[in-house]
């Protein structure tokens, strides 16, 4: 599961130390390039930090989508994967990636493996990430996608209750949407820690949410923009 559908309105690469480098694939560096430039550019009041746009620069988005969509992999915009699911808009991904802030020493829990592409994202800045994806297709293919990322760790399961036996986390990042934010992430989320969530009942009521949680527990939501994404789907 996931993948934002798109947005409603207009608005020196950094390694974990433990990460493997993802696969090297200049056919399409030119491609990537302009990508990344289209992210810089697009919402100029919520700029995206080099650091993350370095990371982007890095994963071959076309390797985690269909073969029927790769011709499209670098145009800006959320792309289907199968199942009901997409991947999601260049621009989301960097962004949440940067809301989230992952360090070179954090764990970091993604709900919501999909196609992988967040995830290996993720990779390059964080020392360990933990994805789950509920749809067991779709967790079987970005396993193998992400088999070069040493430091990922996939599991099928029900996002919404989170990965217990390897929290804390420093960092959740959910890719699809909650009619709430889950109160097992919120506990499974680091005193300092962020999430990063989509929270709406339906495709037209719904936000992003930046989560923050401070050293005394207490917990704070801000609301970021208007997005659209699909369902955070589950026995729950």
């Amino acid at each position: 599961m996931a993948g934002c559908m798109g947005l409603w309105i207009a608005l020196a690469a950094t390694d974990s130390a433990s990460a493997s480098a993802p696969p090297r694939d200049d056919a399409r560096a030119a491609d990537r390039r302009a990508m990344v430039e289209s992210i810089r550019t697009e919402h100029p009041a919520m700029p995206i930090d080099r650091r993350v746009l370095d990371a982007i620069r890095r994963v071959p988005r076309h390797a985690f989508v269909p073969p029927s969509q790769a011709g499209f992999a670098y145009e800006n915009r959320p792309l289907p994967i199968g199942y009901g699911q997409t991947i999601s808009q260049p621009y989301i991904v960097a962004l949440m990636t940067q809301l989230a802030a992952p360090e070179a020493t954090h764990r970091v829990l993604e709900i919501g493996t999909g196609s992988g592409y967040q995830a290996a994202v993720l990779a390059l800045l964080a020392r360990d990430v933990y994805t789950i994806e509920i749809v067991e297709p779709l967790a079987a293919t970005a396993k193998d996608r992400l088999r070069t990322y040493a430091n990922v760790r996939t599991r099928v399961g029900d996002g919404y209750y989170g990965w217990k036996e390897a929290a804390p986390f420093d960092a959740i990042v959910v890719t699809a949407a909650a009619e709430s934010v889950p109160p097992p992430l919120i506990a499974q989320l680091k005193p300092g820690g962020r999430m990063v969530i989509p929270v709406g009942t339906s495709f037209f009521t719904q936000r992003l949410l930046l989560v923050t949680k401070d050293a005394k527990g207490r917990v704070r939501t801000r609301s970021v923009l208007p997005v659209r994404f699909v369902p955070l789907t589950g026995d729950h």
